[in-house]
Order: structure tokens, then C-alpha cells, then sequence
């Protein structure tokens, strides 16, 4: 595949950062989803990776799905495109940052909202403005109730109104805001939290998180027990872990 036109790709072997960069919203169109899917799709079968970081280029983290391609001549191809970013972030076994550092509307907050956690600048503003021009956000329709509870996701659906940062964190959307000047700062000082760890125990965490979801509470205790206790164990890197603290050392992670 050709080098992407609207995204910019890092990798160092353990972060990897995608930077939407379609001037001057970042606002996505099939061509731009389909080379995100792209490298979703290379973070979702790399097992050495322990984070993935988007964020926006310019004034916006994204403004949006052009609003072209809702027409009835591509509007079934957008939507299985767009889905397609749903599909591969549900696939991803570490844990996603959204850096928002603007404008994060419609499309582009649900892609947001589709990562695990949300690292917002204050100046971020978020909303599902689609009502406004006839439509409803289908992804949107699908998180917001597991976020914020069905009221609340209603109320954001179908006023279409704007959130400042702060705001969406107190409705439950947004993990952390930070100042302007701090906000790089505090997006890097969650990664390197992250990067500590092992890659493999990285993933069994969030799959734990996400093993029990739709079950009963004793199914789901079951459930992440099992894995605790079958999986988790037999691995090389929790050894290595229980070692390294009763030896008072800096673990020495094998990814086995």
C-alpha cells in the first residue's frame, strides 16, 4: 500500500501514534478511514506494541465524516467503512488513547469515544451534531449508553449541543483533561505508565476488563477467575513479575 496521504504513522516498536492530518478539520472521508483501517488492522496483529495514541493534526482532533459521502451513492460504502474503525478498535488487545486536543464532532468523536481512554485539552469541544443535518450517529447510538447511560446519551444524540472538556469528563466520556500547555505532558505520562509493564500482560488486562461483559455476576466472576488462573499463571512474565518484587529488582519482561 501506497504511503498514507492523511494520516501520519510513529511506531517505536512499543507506541504507536497515528495523527489524523486531512486539513483543515481532519474531517474523515473514505479514502482517509480506509488508510486508518490500514494501520489499525497492522496494531491489531503486532503482539509487541503496549499502546496506541490518535490524535489530531492542527486546531481539531476531527471534525467529523464528510458530509458528501452520506450520500445514497456512497453512504453504504462509508458506513461499512467507517464501521470497519469500530470493528478493529473492538479487536485491539492493548489499551488506545484518543489525544483530543480540539474541535471532536460526530464521526470524529465517536471515534473518540471508541478508544479506552479519552485524554482531552481543555480547549476540546464535543458533540454529535448530526441531528442537526437529519441524521443520528450509529456507533454513538451503540457506546454512549455504556458510558453515560441511555438519558444522558439521548440528550447528547438529539440536542446535537456542544460539551466543553471538562463537561464530557463529568458525564463520564472523557478520562482526564489537561491544560493546553500540559496536555502533551500528560498524554506521555500516561503512555510511559503504560509501558512498563509486559505486552502480553497488558493484553490479558484488557481482555479481562472485557471477558465478562454481558455476563451474570457469578458467571463473570467464573469467567476472569479462570483466566486469572489458567492463562495469566502460566505465563513467563508473571513469574518474572512475583520474582522481581521479592528480589527488589526491575522486571526483565520475555512478551511469554
Amino acid at each position: 500500500m501506497a504511503d498514507p496521504k492523511f494520516i501520519k504513522i510513529e511506531n517505536n516498536g512499543q507506541v504507536a501514534r497515528i495523527t489524523l492530518d486531512r486539513p483543515k478539520h481532519n474531517v474523515l472521508d473514505i479514502p482517509m478511514m480506509n488508510e486508518l483501517n490500514a494501520e489499525l488492522e497492522k496494531i491489531a496483529a503486532d503482539d509487541e506494541l503496549k499502546c496506541v495514541v490518535i490524535t489530531g493534526e492542527g486546531r481539531s482532533f476531527c471534525a467529523g465524516v464528510e458530509v458528501g459521502d452520506h450520500k445514497p451513492d456512497n453512504v453504504d460504502a462509508m458506513v461499512a467503512t467507517f464501521n470497519r474503525i469500530f470493528e478493529l478498535t473492538n479487536m485491539i488487545d492493548i489499551p488506545i488513547i484518543a489525544a483530543v486536543n480540539g474541535a471532536c464532532l460526530g464521526g470524529g468523536m465517536e471515534v473518540a469515544i471508541a478508544c479506552d481512554i479519552v485524554i482531552a485539552s481543555e480547549k476540546a469541544i464535543f458533540g454529535q451534531p448530526e441531528i442537526k443535518l437529519g441524521f443520528f450517529p450509529p456507533y454513538a447510538a451503540l457506546r454512549l449508553p455504556e458510558l453515560v447511560g441511555p438519558a444522558k446519551a439521548i440528550e447528547i444524540v438529539t440536542t446535537g449541543q456542544n460539551y466543553s472538556a471538562q463537561e464530557s469528563k463529568d458525564l463520564g466520556f472523557v478520562s482526564k483533561v489537561a491544560s493546553v500547555d500540559d496536555f502533551q505532558e500528560v498524554v506521555d505520562g500516561q503512555v510511559k505508565q503504560i509501558c512498563h509493564a509486559s505486552p502480553l500482560i497488558i493484553r490479558l488486562n484488557k481482555r479481562a476488563v472485557k471477558r465478562h461483559i454481558g455476563t451474570s455476576f457469578f458467571q463473570g466472576v467464573d469467567l476472569v477467575s479462570n483466566y486469572f488462573l489458567k492463562t495469566l499463571m502460566k505465563t513467563e512474565d508473571t513469574l518474572e513479575g512475583i520474582a522481581s518484587f521479592e528480589e527488589k529488582r526491575r522486571a526483565v519482561w520475555k512478551n511469554k
